[in-house]
């Protein structure tokens, strides 16, 4: 017998499913009552009123848009002996074994809700995601940079062939390194010449690149060349907020990459940066990465939800609304909205996911308890739906 997931890949899209809610998020920011949503062919026909026999009843839950993290890294693990495997060029790791630990994490991640991930990114993640369209695994969509960029790839020329190398290859989008990590202080590496070559590229070639920047001199160089998002931006001043405001970047902090690395210290304790030093960079971040994203947010620079999710961080990346709403004091329902129509916008596909409306993939989650009272009610996520198919319900 077929297991359940590949018994509903091969039936559920062909299904008139119906929905019954109670209450209802539209990823938009609205809250609807009472309703009932239709799908046909893996989208939402409508959503209304109605009287059909329900297929599923999640009445008594809060039903969403599944949610959209904009940063992960899928192939990054902790290995047999609980130490970090990245399952990079340098991996002493058989392939086939990254790959799977990729599924897994995959896997996981979509049990927790998320039904599109950008990961950014590695080579396995192509055949991944492409094994996931194809309906053979199960797990989010994926969208992947297969790698990065960075000042060491060259000049600027070396940059562009570098893009459309990775073009080539199948990348759904472009990743660079504009500035240090966090852990060795966050200044700017790639030059103003350098961002202008590689962002440039990417949109004459209709790819979208977002870029590591921790500090205002990287963030405002991106801005510049029109690079779509800045990811982590734990350093930005006011100045440079203006101008990812100005230049409609996206931004995309990162609280759940700082966490988990603090709260699982001892697999990572050693391998390169990560040392005393390090460490104590990012817990002194925090309390800053804080204040900027309240400040973005008094400047109306749009931000995203993303979680740069690693190894330990798998299928906990919901942990980011917690931070967002506890620590950082954003109101619950933008961070909500932030990880449904607001990344499904940054993404390019604000047409097609991320908000419960007709036309849209039937990707819809539910979760226990009201997250507008309660935060924490992110992590009881018991109904995952992705394209018209079910992959989790454990409703009560």
């Amino acid at each position: 017998m077929l297991p359940l997931f590949l018994l509903l890949a091969a039936t559920g899209a062909a299904q008139t499913i119906v929905l019954n809610t109670g209450t209802l998020y539209d990823g938009k920011g609205k809250v609807l009552k009472n309703q009932q949503i239709v799908i046909e062919g893996g989208k939402i026909r409508s959503v209304g009123p109605g009287k059909l026999a329900p297929t599923y009843d999640l009445r008594g839950l809060t039903v969403l848009p599944g949610w959209i993290d904009t940063h992960v890294h899928l192939s990054w693990h902790f290995d047999a002996n609980n130490r970090l495997e990245t399952g990079g060029a340098t991996s002493k790791e058989k392939p086939e074994t990254t790959v799977l630990y990729t599924a897994g994490n995959a896997w996981s991640t979509l049990q927790g809700g998320f039904t599109t991930v950008q990961s950014l990114g590695a080579p396995v993640d192509a055949d991944v995601r492409d094994l996931i369209n194809r309906g053979a695994l199960p797990g989010p969509r994926v969208l992947t940079s297969l790698g990065q960029l960075n000042e060491r790839t060259g000049d600027a020329e070396a940059l562009r062939k570098g893009v459309q190398g990775y073009k080539e290859r199948g990348a759904d989008v472009i990743k660079l390194f504009a500035t240090k990590s966090i852990r060795d202080g966050g200044g700017q590496t790639m030059t103003d010449e350098q961002l202008a070559a590689a962002c440039g590229e990417a949109k004459k070639l209709g790819l979208r690149t977002v870029v590591h920047a921790h500090a205002a001199g990287g963030a405002q160089a991106a801005a510049k060349a029109g690079c779509t998002a800045v990811e982590h931006g734990s350093l930005l001043d006011s100045a440079t907020l203006d101008l990812l405001r100005e230049r409609g970047v996206y931004f995309d902090p990162n609280f759940l990459v700082l966490h988990n690395y603090l709260d699982n210290k001892p697999n990572f304790a050693g391998i390169g940066n990560y040392n005393e030093a390090g460490f104590k960079s990012m817990q002194e971040a925090l309390e800053p990465l804080n204040a900027v994203v309240q400040n973005a947010r008094k400047r109306k620079v749009k931000m995203v939800f993303g979680t740069d999710a690693v190894a330990g961080a798998h299928g906990r990346n919901a942990e980011e609304f917690i931070y967002r709403v506890r620590d950082a004091k954003l109101p619950a329902m933008e961070v909500l909205t932030s990880a449904n129509s607001v990344a499904a916008e940054s993404l390019g596909l604000g047409d097609q996911i991320g908000t419960i409306a007709p036309g849209f993939a039937a990707d819809l989650i539910a979760i226990e308890g009201d997250p507008l009272k309660d935060i924490t009610a992110v992590r009881r996520v018991v109904f995952v739906m992705k394209d018209g198919k079910v992959y989790k319900n454990v409703a009560r």
